[in-house]
């Protein structure tokens, strides 16, 4: 995990698959709730909108259009209505890639809170790399 600004954390994952396997699994919400439980414990597609249930409530999640560039963005709309925009980048690299997610720290959070949040996302990349390597 490295830091550029204290309101904005980058957090990356090695993983040893090809960048567009990582990809596809990762860019598919069906797949969500086996790797991001910070965002999802299940996930259904009503009405060409994804709703997942999430640890902060029933949540609405829009994707990027799959894309050629690792792009893998995503809004989260909140049980508030906040929409919460969360960069995310699958970047080749030889026969693996780094997943990268940039966490900004959202207006009023705390750093107790930051700090959570980062280290759920932490937590939800490691997921993924144990589950697309297979060990």
């Amino acid at each position: 995990m490295t830091s550029s600004d204290p309101e904005i954390l980058h957090i990356s994952a090695r993983i040893d698959r090809p960048a567009g396997e990582v990809y596809d699994y990762a860019s598919d919400p069906r797949n969500l709730p086996a790797w991001a439980s910070g965002l999802s414990s299940s996930i259904t597609e009503t009405d060409g909108r994804w709703v997942a249930d999430s640890p902060m409530g029933k949540v609405s999640v829009s994707f990027a259009p799959r894309n050629d560039y690792g792009i893998l963005d995503h809004e989260v709309t909140l049980p508030s209505g906040e929409a919460v925009h969360n960069p995310v980048r699958v970047i080749p690299d030889t026969a693996g890639c780094d997943v990268v997610f940039t966490l900004r720290r959202q207006p009023g959070m705390s750093d107790a809170d930051f700090r959570r949040d980062a280290e759920t996302v932490s937590a939800d990349l490691a997921t993924l790399k144990h589950l697309l390597e297979g060990a």
